[in-house]
């Protein structure tokens, strides 16, 4: 069930629709209807209006169905306003993308950042699910003194579990930092892979550094992040990192949930944003990916854009050809990226050379050429400028080190005392 508000869409209903058809069929919910209307103001009891709800009731007399998703977020008394007057269980976007990242997620972190995102999404909504929270369980002897009901005791302990789920998932981020801080102590700069789900950036780390990874014609098909270590042509190496897809209307309490696995990103020198230049909606798509960077406050961070699965683009079209392109094509829409978005097809390798040779220069970008006179009782830093740094000169002298050469951005500000 779909809703369109004039003026507050970014994707046509229908696009909108198809994703979640697509979402539907990821959590394995085969899709037998959809039903759409426009609205200039929304329900406050149902979301939409009686006469929708009416045909949507009506509709059981011919189609079997046994869930029923809206496309827009309920609200935990619309949820159980539609649930009674369908007599079916009724979900919304957040609902079913919850229910993928439950089947996705691998490792501890992941279903820690899920189980959170599960108990923050059903607390409001214990009311409205379960009618038999709402009797009185008092009595001598009872879990919270007379009176309490079985409601108040659930929700009791929906946040209990939501602290220790926040404190574990705190423990996780600071083992995580250790690992980003060894990363970083050594040296090598980390590009990290965004983009809508589906756009192919597992497809992309696999294909780049044989990393061996889920890539499924799936959303959400990876939602653990992957690091590994790449060596160009030229012997620079990079770690490049996979990181859980965004996708539109992506609810902020999931986007809080997996905070902890985003901060991979706040670490990165670069960012590749991968966007599946055969999608039809491949620009709003880009556009939600660049809304919610902004929202992670990553929006000054360096941008290299990789225009995916050209290989599918169909030759009539004069965009691919039936072979790699040279160039960045000129996409009928209109939409303009920046002058470095590379056209690429993960699946056949085409356009890896340039693609990585734009990482490099992206990348080198990020150096910065220094000369310090450093004292030798900070032996300890003097070391870090000759592991860190292309080190071009080192001379002693009655006041230091005297070292220059080129230092990744990153160390500049330990050595500001000592600039020259």
């Amino acid at each position: 069930m779909g809703v369109e508000r004039p003026g507050t869409e970014t994707w046509a209903l229908a696009d909108s629709l198809a994703e979640m058809a697509h979402l539907a069929q990821t959590a394995g919910i085969a899709v037998v209807g959809e039903v759409s209307q426009r609205l200039r103001s929304v329900s406050p009891a149902t979301l939409i209006g009686k006469g929708k709800v009416e045909e949507i009731r009506e509709l059981r007399g011919g189609l079997t169905y046994e869930l029923i998703i809206f496309d827009d977020d309920l609200s935990p008394s619309q949820q159980h306003n539609l649930e009674r007057e369908f007599g079916v269980p009724v979900i919304d976007r957040a609902a079913l993308i919850l229910q993928i990242f439950g089947q996705r997620a691998r490792t501890h972190e992941g279903r820690l950042q899920v189980e959170l995102a599960k108990w923050e999404y059903m607390l409001p909504r214990l009311a409205g699910q379960w009618t038999h929270l709402e009797r009185q369980a008092g009595g001598t002897g009872t879990r919270g003194g007379p009176g309490e009901t079985q409601l108040e005791a659930d929700r009791r302990d929906a946040r209990q579990r939501i602290g220790e789920l926040k404190s574990e998932i705190a423990r996780v981020r600071q083992r995580r930092e250790l690992h980003r801080r060894h990363r970083v102590e050594e040296g090598l700069p980390v590009v990290a892979l965004v983009g809508n789900t589906n756009a192919g950036k597992s497809t992309l780390l696999n294909a780049l550094t044989d990393a061996g990874t889920l890539a499924e014609d799936r959303l959400f098909a990876t939602l653990d992040p992957t690091t590994r270590r790449f060596t160009t042509p030229s012997g620079n190496q990079f770690l490049l990192t996979d990181t859980v897809g965004f996708i539109q209307k992506l609810p902020p309490t999931l986007v809080a949930a997996f905070r902890a696995t985003l901060e991979e990103l706040e670490s990165a020198d670069l960012l590749l944003h991968v966007v599946d230049a055969s999608h039809p909606n491949f620009a709003a798509q880009a556009r939600v990916v660049h809304q919610v960077l902004a929202e992670l406050g990553l929006s000054d961070r360096p941008v290299i854009t990789a225009l995916n699965k050209i290989d599918l683009l169909a030759p009539a079209d004069g965009r691919a050809g039936g072979g790699a392109p040279e160039e960045v094509p000129s996409w009928p829409s209109g939409a303009t990226f920046d002058p470095t978005a590379t056209p690429v097809s993960a699946v056949r390798g085409w356009g890896f050379e340039l693609l990585i040779a734009r990482v490099e220069a992206a990348l080198a970008r990020r150096w910065v050429v220094v000369t310090v006179c450093v004292p030798y009782q900070a032996d300890q830093l003097i070391q870090l400028f000759r592991q860190r740094a292309r080190l071009a000169d080192e001379k002693y002298t009655p006041d230091g080190a005297l070292l220059s050469g080129q230092l990744p951005e990153r160390y500049v500000s330990q050595f500001r005392s000592f600039l020259i």
